[in-house]
């Protein structure tokens, strides 16, 4: 247990340059007390002591805001960050080294019996708010970009992004389907359909005004007609 707190400890101390020293970490860190707490609840799950192992997993929810159900195994040197609105399922796994970030969910999808949740690999690093959902491998040293959704397996080395997640980079290489892509820059759904439906609009309210303007000239040449024959 000690050991596993020193790496804990040293990859907060590695990775979070806001950190300053062993003390504050211990004190003031919400990822770690909810690492710290899994350790002894997820020994009383293996032993089958479910209700205090819930007990404790809910009472590190309460005073983290991070939920990681008693089943999950969590490895060593697991960095959560900020942690709030994690949530990690009861047969997610998360390799030794991994980052996550808050609002990140390895959860399943419903569909799924027995082994319902993610793997990561070691050294995976999981941006705020993505969601890994399925009981499939994400590899080793693998990057999840904020926000992503990732539905299938992501090979090692890679990086995903998008919704749903592709890879776009793999051991430091662009993929061919992605090089255009921008993720600084990413296009608004919901903005292209309303420019679809504005064109569509000006096009019919063009199309409307030229009908109206020869139903005008059609109506003005039969009324003409109507006037000359009256003369006569």
């Amino acid at each position: 247990m000690l050991s596993r707190l020193r790496a804990d400890i040293r990859a907060v101390k590695e990775r979070d340059p806001a950190a300053r020293n062993t003390f504050e970490i211990l004190l003031l860190y919400s990822g770690l007390h909810a690492i710290m707490l899994h350790r002894p609840a997820y020994f009383l799950y293996r032993h089958r002591w479910f209700f205090l192992a819930r007990l404790i997993s809910q009472l590190a929810r309460w005073l983290t805001g991070i939920e990681i159900h008693p089943g999950a195994k969590i490895g060593t040197g697991v960095f959560i960050d900020h942690g709030s609105g994690i949530v990690i399922g009861e047969t997610a796994e998360v390799g030794d080294g991994c980052t996550l970030y808050q609002g990140v969910t390895l959860g399943g999808t419903g569909k799924d019996h027995g082994k319902r949740h993610p793997t990561l690999g070691k050294n995976v690093l999981v941006g705020s708010g993505a969601k890994v959902l399925g009981p499939f491998t994400v590899g080793d040293n693998a990057k999840i970009a904020a926000g992503a959704v990732v539905l299938e397996p992501i090979p090692p080395d890679s990086t995903a992004v998008g919704v749903p997640a592709r890879v776009v980079r793999r051991s430091g290489q662009k993929t061919a389907p992605c090089k255009q892509l921008d993720q600084v820059h990413i296009p608004d759904p919901v903005s292209q359909e309303f420019c679809k439906i504005m064109m569509r609009l000006e096009k019919a309210e063009k199309l409307i005004a030229e009908q109206q303007k020869e139903l005008e000239a059609l109506r003005t040449a039969q009324s003409g007609g109507t006037s000359q024959d009256e003369t006569l």
